[in-house]
């Protein structure tokens, strides 16, 4: 896939994906659920290599929400065995395209093996630097704002009699992706038009990006068109065109 038809000034530099649809794709097929979620893996792959090679420094990507646990019992359990699989096999791949592994959310209810695996993984891929891959586990968009004040206040005791401590910068030092900034594209798959409590804080100014297709019918091709999509974005962040033009967008923003 070509991807040097799109400038690298035209790149988003952070990508989030909701990857939305993968039951619907089983169901479909009248195959179980969890077996769109293995198909599911493939288009994981396809996506974190197109992104790698397209030269984007951060993505995203949304494996399993806050609100995913009212889910079927034995759908969970699959997808936290899948999860297991996954951790195990992606290593040496993760090492061998220089991508470091992050897993954003509440990790701490998972069980021993499974978030051994995850510092084990972080742990190995911490000298990567080609690209940052973060999983986000047991995530929600207004958890993350919540804790990241919780963690300020904690650290910073001082900000609870002194609230003009607390602003957009000191609140997003203590988001849970405080590594990744803030989002350019965010990809959902699957038909839908929300955001369904993903990186809220992150996305205040992200460029929304939905495709019919489904999760497991996403391949580099897909993604190439979300990028080419992108490219022809005009990025202003609250300025007119003409101010845009004129090269007077806020330092550190976007494209």
């Amino acid at each position: 896939m070509n991807f040097s038809k799109i400038s690298e000034q035209s790149l988003p530099g952070h990508v989030a994906v909701i990857m939305d649809g993968n039951g619907r794709w089983a169901k479909q097929r009248r195959l179980p659920r969890v077996e769109g979620h293995r198909r599911g893996v493939r288009a994981v792959n396809a996506c974190t290599e197109a992104a790698r090679r397209a030269g984007i420094r951060s993505l995203t990507l949304f494996a399993f929400s806050s609100e995913n646990w009212k889910r079927p019992a034995d759908e969970v359990s699959a997808l936290m065995s899948l999860f297991v699989q996954v951790l195990r096999v992606q290593q040496p791949r993760l090492l061998k395209y220089d991508i470091r592994l992050r897993v954003a959310g509440d990790t701490s209810v998972f069980n021993p093996e499974l978030r051994d695996l995850i510092a084990e993984t972080e742990q190995a891929t911490s000298g990567c630097r080609g690209m940052t891959l973060t999983i986000c586990a047991n995530y929600g968009g207004r958890w993350d704002i919540a804790q990241a004040v919780r963690r300020l206040l904690w650290e910073e005791p001082l900000a609870a009699s002194h609230p003009e401590m607390i602003d957009e910068e000191s609140i997003g030092r203590h988001l849970a992706l405080d590594w990744a900034g803030d989002v350019d594209l965010l990809i959902r798959t699957g038909g839908e038009s929300r955001l369904s409590n993903f990186l809220l804080w992150q996305s205040a100014y992200a460029e929304l990006y939905f495709t019919p297709e489904l999760w497991p019918d996403f391949t580099e091709k897909s993604f190439l068109a979300a990028l080419r999509w992108y490219a022809g974005r005009e990025r202003r962040f609250g300025l007119t065109s003409e101010q845009v033009a004129s090269g007077a967008l806020p330092s550190g923003r976007g494209f």
